[in-house]
């Protein structure tokens, strides 16, 4: 157990040497301590410098992810061991983005092999999508694309493209439906033409619920647009493993793109589950962005328990269980990485939001972390007056890029300058004394300095991290995903938990399963607890009045 280890004791005691230390002063004695705390890996910079630790801090740290066996279990990662045991598979997104040509075994088989025919039909397909030579049914060349999936087959290929869009075609316009809610397609299909549209449908069984109830409406809407049910095939591909379902719907599987039950969901934007990414900036982008992984992999792989991934665990697992953080902000200074927080809650919160250990016991520690944010500058005028003064220590990583596709007059410096004091003032916050003297020096009376005194106030010692990195480009993209999948996977190893499955999800779907049914028959909804019983009743009731 975690709280067992000898690490975790010297830990407990390190942490009261912690009480009355302020991160304003570890920089006055310190004039090297961001050198010693500032990894780089080629432009990309990790400053861990604002974080409540010392060397001691670290050393105790690093040997408690010896002690939890992170080095044997990432090795175990890497060679395609069954670490999903739940559910007997091995977890290998790091195939996915590999480039060694050394095998790798699933059950006896060597995967790169399929790894690399996969790649090699996503390119012919994005390349005859982007080039025109890929027509509709009415021989129109593809202005739209729509990627149809949830979770997992959403959230990765919607947050990249966004991310990526400075790369993207002029000539396409991309589309993520993963919603069940009808506003979602039907807002969606009411600016597409047909006869130029594209959609791209991510399911590995082909039956997800969501997904399959939007591809339907898709499907109708493009048949009754275009008078064919042959029209199916030039404007409809999928990526899934189940053939004759695919075959089914009227995709010809010559168009369908596989993946494996060993890349979980939310790690599979490196397969072609990230065919959407590879339409929009093309097979060479999308191939850079595996190679931005792939150079966190060996990065990491060099070094579990002193990498940018390991050392970002460490510091969550030092705030969560000794000081108290129930939360991680992650604010990026870049408007495209917008839906980077909402990729990362899924990444972070499926895998690690759980409660019992490998072994089947419940954990007598918190595990997971919930992840939000929201890009700055937005958020400062939003949130950040909670990080400031309010009463819960929120660590935060910033994320920020020295230069931007739009260098008008000076905003990438404003917003760099942004994102560096919001750091900054975290970190010194404004002792009494200094707000008093602001408030002299705006020539307030000692009566007003004492009415606005306590709100002027800013305890600091709030700790953060930044990551910095030249521009938002397919690498850079790869690189970030990937650090976060590894801290990730260093957490759940530390918890003693496994990050790769998902059982959580399956009683509400199950129990969704039901009401669809009983709201379905109109008849009266009695067989669950009396608030559900209600509140299904009366919502069919509120839809017979509308409709009536």
């Amino acid at each position: 157990m975690l709280t067992d280890l000898p690490a975790w004791k010297g830990l407990q005691a390190h942490r009261a040497a912690w009480n009355n230390v302020h991160l304003r002063d570890l920089f006055k004695t310190d004039p090297k301590r961001f050198d010693r705390y500032s990894p780089r890996l080629d432009e990309l910079l990790l400053d861990y410098s604002k974080n409540l630790i010392s060397d001691e801090t670290l050393a105790l740290l690093r040997r408690l992810a010896v002690e939890a066996n992170v080095p044997a279990w990432t090795e175990a990662m890497f060679k395609g061991e069954k670490i999903n045991f739940t559910e007997n598979r091995a977890v290998l997104h790091v195939a996915l983005r590999s480039d060694s040509g050394k095998p790798v075994f699933v059950d006896g088989q060597n995967i790169i092999p399929a790894v690399a025919d996969v790649l090699s039909q996503m390119r012919v397909f994005t390349d005859s999508v982007r080039n025109g030579s890929w027509r509709g049914h009415s021989g129109k060349v593809i202005s739209d694309v729509v990627s149809i999936g949830i979770g997992g087959s959403d959230l990765g290929p919607a947050m990249a493209c966004r991310a990526l869009k400075s790369y993207g075609s002029k000539q396409l316009s991309m589309h993520f439906v993963s919603n069940v809610d009808p506003n979602h397609i039907g807002d969606t299909l009411d600016d597409l033409n047909a006869e130029t549209t594209l959609f791209i449908i991510s399911s590995k069984t082909f039956t997800t619920l969501e997904t399959l109830a939007n591809a339907k409406i898709a499907r109708r809407w493009l048949v009754e647009k275009l008078g064919s049910e042959q029209a199916v095939a030039k404007h409809f591909v999928a990526v899934s493993t189940n053939e004759a379902a695919v075959r089914a719907f009227g995709i010809d599987p010559a168009n369908m793109f596989i993946f494996w039950d060993w890349v979980g969901g939310r790690y599979s934007m490196w397969s072609a589950i990230g065919l959407p990414i590879a339409v929009y900036i093309g097979m060479d982008g999308f191939e850079s962005m595996l190679a931005g992984a792939r150079d966190m992999d060996e990065h990491f792989r060099s070094d579990p328990v002193g990498s940018m991934p390991a050392t970002l665990a460490l510091l969550s697992i030092w705030y969560q269980h000794f000081w108290d953080a129930h939360s991680h902000a992650v604010l990026p200074y870049d408007q495209h990485l917008g839906r980077f927080p909402a990729y990362l809650q899924q990444l972070c919160m499926e895998s690690n939001g759980k409660r019992v250990t490998r072994q089947g016991e419940v954990v007598s520690h918190a595990t997971g972390e919930i992840v939000w944010g929201e890009p700055g500058t937005n958020g400062q005028h939003a949130f950040y007056q909670l990080l400031h003064q309010g009463t819960r220590f929120i660590p935060a990583d910033f994320l920020l890029a020295a230069t931007t596709a739009h260098p008008y007059d000076g905003m990438q410096q404003m917003l760099a300058a942004n994102c560096m004091a919001q750091s900054e003032a975290l970190m010194l916050g404004k002792t009494e004394e200094e707000a008093r003297s602001e408030l002299k020096a705006e020539g307030l009376d000692d009566d007003k300095i004492r009415l606005l005194l306590p709100h002027k106030v800013f305890p600091g010692n709030r700790p953060s991290n930044t990551l910095l990195y030249r521009e938002l480009n397919p690498r850079t993209l790869g690189r970030l995903v990937a650090l976060y999948e590894h801290k990730t996977f260093v957490q759940s190893v530390l918890w003693n938990i496994n990050a790769f499955d998902q059982w959580g999800v399956e009683l509400g779907k199950k129990l969704a399963g039901t009401l669809i049914r009983e709201l379905g028959e109109g008849t009266p909804i009695t067989g669950h607890d009396a608030s559900t019983n209600w509140l299904a009743s009366y919502c069919q009731r509120l839809g017979r009045d509308k409709s009536g």
